[in-house]
């Protein structure tokens, strides 16, 4: 008995601090993430539970995997993608580990609190930031008027937000009782604005689609009620843009023709990879390679590390065939489920549900999507959208 509540709290300290650990670094993150990885192998082998491995969703998953690992066999450069694609195994294990823990509810509640404390405090801190030019710890001189939170040296607080507050709304409308909800509403205000002020617009718009979908598939509000949050945000949000002349700048002035144009021509320079290398590409994380050494050859080609658009950078890293089945995957993996979660009153669900769709959102500029940074809080959110649901959940349903 205390051995069982001893492994718990080790869990639950280690999925508690995922959202820290991603503020820290990306080597940190990776470390609690093997540790998470390594801890949860040897109590299934101790425990001698593999019945989850007959499951169809893990079947898709090594799927995905053969395939990366194949990718690594055929790219330009076999030893640029090959520790990323050998390395897909960790999320796979990440998944499976979450949706084993998170079956229990109460388990779920206390990440979820830690989570929720972890994010309240970066939402605190990217206003502090926004209205003295610093944050708690003194950063945010390195980007000028940029808003880099906790990150230092980074501006991407913005995806960070976006990657955990659909999930931590829906949990709080879960929790709360409906005659509280306005206080989900208001924290989810608040997520928005602190999201526009870090100044990164394509975040911004995914954070406006994203909460915008979320309160219209919410089932306990009115018509009249939701047509009030929405105008609300759009009062607030053109207040705060006219009201900062560094949020015109880069909401009005920086998102002129010029600045579209540029990311045009990186999605061109993606397509015209793709189209040197149609049916496999040049593999995982190669596409700085094939950019940046052919230049002088081909001048459609800009050096850059990824081409800034998720369709261009599987096309290009992956060709017509890869595309197909990282697509084909997830198609069964997530869009094939859409149907039945709106019909769901669980509204954890619908959020990370609703993040893993606006990921594949055409046109709008992101990041590599097999970078650690942004395939991690892709994996929290679609592990999560399978561990809070008991017919989704790898454990609770074995096909």
């Amino acid at each position: 008995m205390n051995l069982n509540k001893t492994l718990d709290n080790y869990f639950l300290i280690l999925f508690s601090v995922i959202p820290l650990t991603i503020i820290v670094g990306s080597a940190i993150s990776l470390v609690n993430i093997i540790l998470i990885d390594l801890s949860f192998i040897i109590l299934m082998i101790y425990k001698k539970n593999f019945k989850f491995v007959k499951n169809k969703t893990i079947f898709y998953f090594l799927i995905l995997y053969i395939y990366l690992i194949f990718n690594s066999f055929i790219s330009i450069d076999y030893s640029e993608g090959v520790l990323r694609n050998l390395g897909f195994l960790r999320i796979i294990i990440l998944f499976v580990a979450i949706n084993y823990f998170f079956q229990d509810e109460t388990f779920l509640k206390k990440v979820f609190k830690f989570w929720l404390i972890i994010i309240s405090i970066v939402l605190i801190d990217v206003l502090i930031e926004s209205f003295t030019g610093k944050n708690i710890l003194g950063f945010g001189e390195l980007y000028g008027q940029r808003i880099v939170s906790f990150f230092k040296d980074e501006p991407i607080v913005g995806g960070y937000l976006n990657g955990f507050y659909l999930i931590i709304i829906g949990f709080l409308l879960n929790e709360l009782k409906d005659n509280k909800n306005y206080l989900t509403i208001l924290f989810s205000i608040i997520f928005i604005i602190s999201i526009l002020l870090t100044g990164e617009r394509s975040n911004t718009i995914r954070a406006i689609l994203g909460i915008s979908i979320f309160f219209l598939l919410y089932k306990n509000l009115d018509i009249k009620k939701k047509l009030t949050i929405y105008l609300s945000m759009i009062v607030l949000i053109l207040i705060l843009v006219f009201k900062f002349s560094y949020l015109n700048y880069r909401y009005f002035d920086q998102t002129s023709y010029k600045k579209i144009d540029q990311y045009f021509h990186l999605y061109k320079s993606g397509f015209e990879v793709f189209k040197n290398n149609k049916l496999f590409g040049v593999g995982n994380k190669n596409y700085r390679i094939a950019t940046c050494n052919e230049t002088k050859k081909n001048n459609k080609y800009i050096c850059s590390t990824h081409p800034h658009q998720i369709y261009f950078e599987f096309l290009s890293e992956h060709g017509i065939i890869g595309t197909l089945i990282i697509l084909s995957i997830f198609y069964k993996l997530i869009f094939s489920k859409i149907l039945n979660t709106i019909r769901d009153n669980n509204y954890i669900k619908i959020g990370s549900l609703i993040y893993l769709i606006i990921v594949f959102t055409p046109i709008i500029p992101s990041g590599a999507f097999f970078t650690d940074y942004v395939l991690i809080l892709f994996t929290i959110n679609l592990a999560i959208f399978y561990a809070s649901d008991k017919q989704l959940n790898i454990f609770k349903k074995i096909e």
